[in-house]
């Protein structure tokens, strides 16, 4: 067409790709340039692949405290996705059904969502889990006595695990989208032929909705892995570093250490776990999920 102005979309996009690049690819780049370097007095000298080679040498004590956070972070991410998924998912299961105010609770449960990061909440949550807490008067009520769950390494450890739960709101959303989009002729013809809403739910229910399953699993272990607020202002990483999370250790390392070199490279370690951890849920993905044709 005469005088179509092609160039427009450029321009709208222009802000977002100047952003991209400079808050994105050049600190993705620069973080990478930098675990090739190591700082020596003013001058920076390039050492290869040595940072890396020491944070996995576990003589070394930062070596040692990177495996040791690895190992936490392993078991943070592998008990946290699971339960937002199970937990998620069955409240969706509810929400779906043709309840009176149900749309009451279904903002009712997507508030955490909202509230969860907010640095205020978190003090709250760390509040509810100290030794004069709510829990432990909750606890009290029963005649039992206190739990140091800021104390001890699986109560600390639970302290952050069941913050991140809490925040189930928006992948409860997208559950509860994907359940209302299954067929209800599916559910009439199991009905008919006998088969009971514990049956329809793990013959129909869950194979309909596998897509959406691995969305979910896949967003919230990217997520998971990089959860830094509740171990940072909960627990700052302890006791005896139980809940020193690689993201946690990077940001000691880096900013209250100076070590910007050792940061970037814990930094691209933890990226080169979540893009193996990311693969391998896809190709796995082959094996269970179902796309309808």
């Amino acid at each position: 067409m005469v005088g179509e102005k092609k160039w427009v979309p450029y321009v709208l996009l222009g802000p977002w790709i100047i952003g991209f690049i400079l808050f994105k690819l050049y600190p993705f780049i620069n973080s990478f340039i930098m675990s090739l370097f190591r700082t020596q007095g003013r001058n920076s000298v390039f050492v290869g692949f040595d940072n890396f080679v020491q944070i996995f040498n576990t003589v070394d004590p930062i070596g040692e405290e990177f495996v040791q956070s690895l190992g936490t972070t392993f078991i943070y991410v592998f008990v946290t996705v699971p339960l937002i998924l199970i937990v998620s998912l069955f409240v969706a299961y509810v929400l779906a059904l043709k309840l009176r105010g149900i749309g009451f609770f279904r903002t009712a449960f997507y508030i955490p969502t909202v509230l969860g990061t907010n640095v205020a909440i978190i003090l709250l949550w760390r509040f509810i889990f100290q030794d004069e807490g709510l829990i432990n008067q909750i606890i009290g009520l029963f005649g039992l006595g206190p739990v140091q769950w800021l104390g001890t390494s699986a109560g600390a450890m639970t302290s952050i695990i069941t913050l991140r739960v809490w925040q189930f709101g928006s992948t409860m959303l997208i559950f509860l989208n994907a359940l209302k989009n299954v067929p209800e002729s599916l559910y009439e013809a199991a009905t008919i032929d006998g088969a009971g809403k514990f049956r329809q739910f793990f013959a129909i229910t869950l194979p309909m909705i596998t897509p959406i399953i691995l969305f979910n699993a896949v967003m919230r272990l990217v997520e998971t892995f990089q959860i830094f607020n509740g171990p940072y202002l909960i627990t700052q990483g302890g006791p005896a570093r139980s809940t020193n999370v690689i993201n946690l250790l990077i940001y000691n390392v880096a900013f209250y250490q100076g070590n910007l070199n050792l940061g970037a490279a814990m930094s691209w370690v933890l990226f080169l776990i979540i893009m193996v951890f990311t693969v391998l849920i896809f190709r796995s993905s082959r094996y269970w999920v179902h796309y309808q044709d």
